[in-house]
C-alpha cells in the first residue's frame, strides 16, 4: 500500500518529468524543423509525411536518447525546491529515514524505467524506420555506404562468395565465384559471367556459368548457358548498408543480423552489439541517476535550486561524455560491447552511493 507520502512524491515526479519532456521536446523540435525546413520546402514530400513518418520518430528517438538526463533534470528541480521550502527537512524530522524517502523515488524511477525499456527495444526500432526512410529520401540523400567491387563473402560453413561487381539499380551482380570447402581442401567451384535477384523467389539468377567440381587430383568440369536459379546466403542488402542503419531494426532483427555477420566473419556486428546492449543499459541508467538527484537536492543550501540544476546539468554532461567514449572503445574493439554499454553505468553506481552516504539524513 503506497502511503500519503509516496503518493505526493510519485506524484510530483510524474508531473515534474512529463512537463520537462514536454518543454525539451517543443525545443528539440523547434530546433530541427528550423535546420531542416530549406529540404522540407524544396522537396516534394507532403504534411502528414513530416508529421507522421518524421517528426513521430523524430520525437520518440530524442526521447529515447535524452530521457535519462530528462529525468535527473526534473528529480533535481522538485526535489530542490521541496528542499528550499523545507518540506525534505520536515520529513526527516518526522522520522523518516533517507532509505524510506527514497522509495518513492524508485517506485516512480522503475516504472519510467520500465517504459523506456519497451520503447528501446519494440516502439522506437520502429518508427525509426519510417524516420530514416524519409531522411534518406529528402535530407541526407548520400548517406548510402557499401561495398560495389571486389566482394567477399563467408555464406556458410566452407562456403566462399566472390563478386566482381555489383550494381544495386538492376539488383545484379557479375564475375560471381562460389567457393566450396572441406576443410582446406576445395571440392567445387562455380564461376558465373553473372547473377541476378529474383525477389519473388528470393533466389539468384546464374548466367552463363560453369562447374568445376575436384576429387583428389581429378577434375570435372562442366558448362551451362541455361539459367538457373540457386539459393545463396546473400542478398541485395548485403552491398549495401546506412551508417545508422542499427536503430531502425528491432531486437529481433538486431540478434539475427549480429548472427549473421559472425557466420560471415564480418565486424559490422559489433555496432548491432553495442546498440542492442545500449537499448537495455539506458533505463537503468534512470534508476541510477534518480538517486544521484535527490541525493543531490535533498539538501538545502546557499545556492539554491539554481547551484542543484547547475550540479545536475554538470554530472548529466559528464555522463554523456562517458557514454561516447565507451561506445568509441566498444565500437573499436577495446573493450566488449556489453562491457562498454555498462561502464557509465558502473562507475556512476558508485558515485551514487558515495552521494547517498554523504546525503542530508
Amino acid at each position: 500500500m503506497l502511503k500519503t507520502l509516496d503518493q505526493y512524491l510519485i506524484r510530483k515526479y510524474l508531473s515534474t518529468f512529463l512537463f520537462s519532456l514536454l518543454i525539451f521536446t517543443l525545443i528539440s523540435m523547434a530546433i530541427d524543423f528550423s535546420d531542416k525546413v530549406k529540404n522540407f520546402i524544396e522537396s516534394t514530400c507532403t504534411l502528414k509525411e513530416i508529421l507522421v513518418d518524421y517528426f513521430l520518430g523524430f520525437i520518440l528517438n530524442m526521447g529515447g536518447l535524452l530521457l535519462p538526463l530528462y529525468v535527473m533534470i526534473s528529480v533535481i528541480f522538485f526535489t530542490s525546491r521541496m528542499a528550499f521550502n523545507s518540506e525534505i527537512l520536515s520529513i526527516l524530522n518526522a522520522g523518516v529515514s533517507f532509505n524510506r524517502l527514497l522509495r518513492p523515488y524508485l517506485l516512480a524511477a522503475g516504472a519510467v524505467a520500465v517504459i523506456h525499456l519497451f520503447l528501446n527495444h519494440f516502439l522506437i526500432p520502429v518508427t525509426n524506420k519510417a524516420r530514416l526512410n524519409f531522411e534518406r529520401q529528402y535530407v541526407w540523400t548520400n548517406q548510402e555506404k557499401g561495398k560495389k567491387a571486389n566482394v567477399h563473402f563467408l555464406v556458410g560453413p566452407g562456403v566462399k562468395v566472390y563478386i566482381q561487381g555489383y550494381d544495386k539499380n538492376r539488383e545484379t551482380a557479375t564475375g560471381l565465384r562460389l567457393e566450396k570447402f572441406e576443410g582446406n581442401r576445395l571440392i567445387s567451384l562455380l564461376d558465373a559471367k553473372s547473377a541476378e535477384w529474383k525477389e519473388d523467389s528470393r533466389r539468384w539468377e546464374l548466367r552463363n556459368y560453369s562447374i568445376r567440381t575436384f576429387d583428389g587430383l581429378r577434375e570435372t568440369y562442366q558448362r551451362f548457358n541455361e539459367p538457373m536459379d540457386t539459393a545463396i546466403n546473400l542478398v541485395p542488402q548485403d552491398f549495401i548498408w546506412y551508417r545508422n542503419q542499427n536503430e531502425e531494426m528491432t531486437t529481433a532483427e538486431l540478434r539475427a543480423a549480429i548472427a549473421r555477420d559472425r557466420s560471415r566473419g564480418q565486424l559490422t556486428s559489433r555496432s548491432y552489439e553495442i546498440e542492442m546492449h545500449r537499448r537495455t543499459a539506458d533505463p537503468f541508467t534512470i534508476i541510477i541517476l534518480t538517486i544521484i538527484g535527490l541525493a543531490v537536492a535533498g539538501r538545502k543550501v546557499r545556492g539554491g535550486m539554481g547551484l542543484h540544476l547547475a550540479i545536475g546539468m554538470g554530472m548529466g554532461a559528464l555522463y554523456i561524455l562517458m557514454s561516447k567514449f565507451s561506445i568509441s572503445f566498444a565500437a573499436s574493439g577495446s573493450v566488449p560491447p556489453a562491457l562498454g554499454m555498462w561502464i557509465p553505468n558502473i562507475i556512476f553506481t558508485g558515485v551514487a552511493f558515495w552521494l547517498i552516504s554523504r546525503a542530508q539524513k
